[in-house]
This record gives structure tokens, sequence and C-alpha cells, in this order.
């Protein structure tokens, strides 16, 4: 038998779990200031696995235009530095023989409004997650009246709740998107 309670605390956790994602999209999303998280999806060879840059070496930023990666191995200087290269982040090493230092160049207007529209897809898939999250909800809110024998007024309670929370997710979604499209925006 399914109660409300434990229907709206699963519905909860996907939306949580939606913003989590968008949380970690927006990350990887560069804004024109160094993040050490921007090398997150790119994979080195180590010894012949796959791993990524910040298990092989520290990784840091210096400013807010550089990220520095030192290689705990002087062997893996060449691997970091291909895998960057063939990467989608589109931006040159530089290797002085001690660091590999990232310049992050500031952005073009174009390349700003590019990233805005990315921002904007990936907080719109959040929000459809967040909203499938209610949507099953409600379905088993339902299941439940006919199934289980819940009342109707407890149903139609836990609507509400369950309306309440996905707003709050909306909401959230809408503010990191703002802030996001501020950061990529201010030159």
């Amino acid at each position: 038998m399914a109660d409300s309670k434990t229907i709206l605390s699963e519905a909860e956790e996907k939306m949580d779990m939606a913003i989590m994602y968008l949380d970690e999209a927006l990350a990887h999303i560069r804004a024109g200031k160094a993040d050490v998280r921007l090398l997150d999806g790119i994979r080195v060879d180590s010894y012949g696995s796959m791993v990524p840059i910040n298990n092989v070496a520290a990784v840091t930023t210096p400013d807010a235009r550089s990220i520095a990666i030192k290689p705990w191995d002087k062997s893996m200087f060449h691997p970091i530095e291909k895998a960057i290269i063939d990467s989608a982040l589109g931006i040159m090493p530089e290797n002085n023989g001690e660091i590999i230092r990232i310049g992050i160049p500031p952005l073009t207007e174009e390349r700003r409004k590019q990233l805005s529209k990315q921002c904007k897809s990936e907080s719109e898939t959040a929000k459809v997650s967040v909203r499938n999250a209610r949507r099953d909800a409600i379905d088993a809110l339902k299941k439940a009246v006919k199934a289980d024998g819940m009342a109707e007024d407890e149903q139609k309670n836990s609507e509400a709740k369950l309306q309440k929370v996905h707003d709050k997710f909306i909401k959230q979604i809408d503010d990191m998107l703002m802030n996001k499209e501020k950061e990529i925006m201010t030159v």
C-alpha cells in the first residue's frame, strides 16, 4: 500500500536529482571564467586505462583566466596535452616543462549567445524531469485512491503539496539559469 508521504518524498527526490543534474551540466558550460570542473569530462590514457585528468595531476586555478595542471608523473605531460587538444573545450594548452597552463580566453558575443542557449536547453531538460516527477506522483496518488482506498481528500491535499514542491523546484531551476546567464553575459 502506497501512502501519500512516500509518494511525495519519492517525487521530491526525483526533482532533487534534476536540480543536481542541472548544477553539474551548468558547471561544464564555460563562462569565460576558469573552473577546474571544465576538465571533468576529459579522459587521459594512464597505464592502459582512461581516467579523469585530476586522477593523474594536480589541477588548480591560479587566477580567474587560467587553469594550471601539474602532472605527478612527467611522462603524463604529452597524454594530458593531447587529451585537452582533442577535447571539445577548444583551448590550446601551453606547456613549460613543469606545468600545463590553459588560458581561458574572453568569450565573443556570438559565443555568449550560444552558451546562453545551451544553458536554456539544459534548464528545460531539468524542468521536464521535475514535471515528469510531478506527473508520476499524481498518477501514483490516483492509483492509491482506486487500488488502496486512500481518501480523496488526502489525495487532493497531497496534490496541492506536490504542486508547491514542484513550483519551488521550477523557481530554483529558473534562478540557477538566471545566475549562469548573468555569469556568461558579464564581460
